[in-house]
């Protein structure tokens, strides 16, 4: 049973478009949709909100993502709530944009929100809902990649995968975690990102490569004048 929904992201008009904030788009559309508010707590440095009197709670720290396990353990410590029942929604890499995964445990794959929920609650073993927003062609780029915008086509399959999620939600807090799962795995409608175009050969060594095929190789002069003369008696004499 999930009873803490933990939405990862960082605060600010300049962050809340990008990738990295996918778990604060669909706390935030849960919340609008069931008319909970949010409201700033500075004891918890985060958002705070529940469903209803006896339903989950709703947190969207507010400490930027290196950052989010302090509100989640001081929350989560507050309410007597363990890791096995907290849902901590954020972007994944791996996926590409319209999938949406659920899981227990596991490694954290580089993702700094997790890394320091893990270390503050000192476990895994809470639970994850994955949303894919893709990967950059440079393997090296995803912490610049996930500080942007997606496309519009990515941003309305990763919107489908929010709608998905927020669908299993119900059979989440109900305790039903395979069902949840089975339900969701089953509804991907995933977008694949545009391939990097090859590079082209450039344009100096095509030349370089052409002239060298048209080179022919000079013809051995032939022997004039006196010497040639006297090499074609010495040839004759025998």
């Amino acid at each position: 049973m999930i009873r803490l929904v933990v939405g990862l992201g960082n605060p600010g008009k300049e962050y809340e478009r990008t990738r990295h904030n996918v778990g604060f788009w669909l706390v935030e559309r849960f919340a609008a949709q069931h008319g909970v508010v949010l409201r700033k707590d500075a004891k918890f440095q985060a958002l705070v909100g529940r469903h209803d009197a006896n339903g989950p709670w709703l947190l969207l720290p507010q400490t930027f993502m290196n950052a989010s396990g302090r509100p989640v353990q001081m929350l989560a410590g507050f309410l007597k709530i363990p890791a096995a029942e907290i849902l901590v929604v954020h972007d994944e890499l791996d996926f590409p944009p319209g999938t949406a995964r659920l899981k227990q445990g596991g490694g954290i794959a580089g993702h700094n929100g997790l890394k320091d929920i893990s270390q503050r609650l000192a476990t895994h073993e809470y639970w994850r809902l994955r949303i894919g927003v893709g990967k950059p062609a440079d393997r090296d780029g995803g912490a610049d990649y996930v500080l942007h915008k997606p496309a519009a086509e990515e941003r309305a399959a990763i919107d489908a995968a929010i709608d998905n999620s927020i669908a299993v939600l119900p059979l989440l807090f109900a305790g039903d975690m395979q069902g949840a799962m089975q339900k969701l795995h089953s509804q991907d409608k995933t977008v694949e990102l545009p391939k990097p175009e090859a590079k082209k050969v450039e344009a100096k060594k095509v030349e370089e490569k052409k002239v060298a095929e048209l080179k022919v190789p000079a013809a051995e002069p032939k022997p004039g004048g006196l010497a040639g003369f006297f090499r074609g008696l010495t040839g004759r004499r025998k």
